[in-house]
């Protein structure tokens, strides 16, 4: 454990500089997310891609892989949103909270300190957890806050869907990569290695960027960031791990990636749409606060488990 924890210090002093950075005023927030739209487009979409371009589907997909997260994602999901309604909140409540239960800073944080610490062969499941997250849960919550404020659920909502995830960087450099390695033809050398320049700016500028944007968070409604935390850090992980090792035959490695993506904090997206549909923006900004700084330990703990089974 002491072990695990000592190579995980580092990405988390990465993420505390930049909440220095942050809190002291250093960094403006209008520098933040100038940092954030960097990596998002550029940096870690040059990662992906590289990534990506260098695997096969084969690789990536694995129907075991996403019946069993799939089936660990909605377990919990589907616990925190019963919570939210014994709690009388609205439909639009409840489904942010269950976001923040369930979807974690797998762009961010998990792509580059998970390959880093558990190996290039870790990218494939990684991204197959990235995409599903980005792909069902994403469009699970908007679907969900649209039926709650319309009282429907009108066909325009695909539209609309589709077009938000054609205009994901992430999205769209994983398909990219996925379809020039279908081809069958190399990566020039030139274009892997500018992929790999850029791309290597996506780990510290990732962690510095999430550091820098909790400087902004505040710590309010504990006990309901708390519990989500502990959904999101304990039983999320717990839920994949029974999925993937029990219930489903997810080879051993790729398992044990899927468990380790799955005890990542609260996403810092999941902010971005509470705050862009109006509804508790400050308790998943709270929870992502949380769950990040109890991360080192839990994090490392899951890192160490799966290193030693």
């Amino acid at each position: 454990m002491i072990e695990v924890l000592v190579r995980v210090l580092p990405f988390f002093a990465v993420i505390g500089v930049g909440y220095l950075a942050g809190r002291v005023a250093f960094i403006s927030e209008a520098g933040t997310a100038a940092i954030t739209k960097f990596v998002f487009y550029f940096a870690l979409s040059a990662m992906l891609f590289r990534f990506a371009s260098n695997l096969s589907l084969a690789e990536i997909w694995s129907t075991p892989f996403v019946l069993a997260y799939l089936t660990g994602c909605i377990t919990v999901y589907a616990l925190a949103m019963s919570v939210a309604f014994w709690r009388k909140l609205t439909l639009a409540e409840a489904a942010v909270e269950a976001q923040c239960a369930v979807c974690g800073n797998t762009g961010f944080l998990g792509v580059p300190m998970l390959i880093a610490l558990l190996g290039a062969q870790a990218a494939g499941p990684e991204l197959m957890v990235l995409a599903i997250d980005m792909i069902v849960f994403s469009s699970v919550i908007t679907v969900l806050i649209t039926a709650a404020r319309e009282g429907r659920v009108s066909v325009g909502i695909i539209r609309v869907l589709g077009i938000g995830l054609l205009k994901n960087p992430m999205i769209v450099s994983m398909g990219l990569g996925l379809i020039w390695s279908a081809t069958k033809v190399p990566v020039p050398g030139p274009i892997n290695d500018f992929m790999s320049l850029l791309g290597g700016a996506a780990t510290p500028g990732a962690l510095f960027a999430i550091g820098a944007s909790l400087a902004s968070k505040s710590a309010e409604r504990m006990e309901v960031a708390a519990w989500l935390s502990f959904c999101k850090l304990v039983l999320h992980p717990l839920a994949v791990g029974i999925a993937a090792l029990v219930i489903f035959p997810v080879e051993a490695f790729s398992a044990h990636v899927m468990i380790a993506a799955a005890s990542l904090p609260v996403a810092g997206n999941t902010y971005i749409l509470a705050q862009h549909y109006g509804v508790a923006p400050q308790r998943v900004s709270a929870s992502i606060l949380i769950s990040t700084a109890v991360s080192v330990l839990t994090v490392s703990a899951v890192i160490a488990w799966i290193t030693l089974h």
